[in-house]
């Protein structure tokens, strides 16, 4: 399965190494297919920038060292999500046909999409039917 990160859950994983956020990020590593899209990996560089300048090289370090897909935003006008900011991820996801998008995103949670679906952190382990 493909699996797009949301720029929380990546922030939240860096953040708090030893969370459910974070043990579900690894447990997607390990049996999952990791896809970001390259405006996330700008969120995620400008937010800690900005909050957490000392976790700016733990971010580098995990994203060089991970192995992923990334996928560029796709910018076209067709409006899905309330927040502007959301839709060229959303774009992106749909047409590069991932299965899940994971984020604590309400406004994600909130689309009714069958393809690809909008879970959170505790969604998707329910899916898996994973406890960690």
């Amino acid at each position: 399965m493909r699996v797009l990160v949301d720029t929380n859950i990546l922030i939240s994983a860096i953040l708090f190494p030893k969370s459910l956020v974070a043990k579900t990020f690894l447990y997607i590593s390990d049996n999952h297919s990791i896809v970001f899209c390259d405006q996330n990996i700008r969120e995620l560089r400008e937010v800690l920038r900005r909050k957490k300048p000392d976790k700016l090289p733990d971010a580098e370090v995990l994203l060089a060292e991970l192995s992923y897909e990334l996928i560029p935003a796709a910018y076209h006008a067709e409006k899905l999500i309330r927040d502007a900011k959301d839709q060229p991820i959303l774009n992106a996801a749909i047409i590069a046909d991932v299965d899940v998008i994971l984020t604590g995103d309400k406004d994600f949670l909130s689309l009714d999409m069958e393809h690809p679906r909008c879970m959170s952190v505790v969604q998707f382990l329910k899916m898996e039917n994973v406890e960690l």
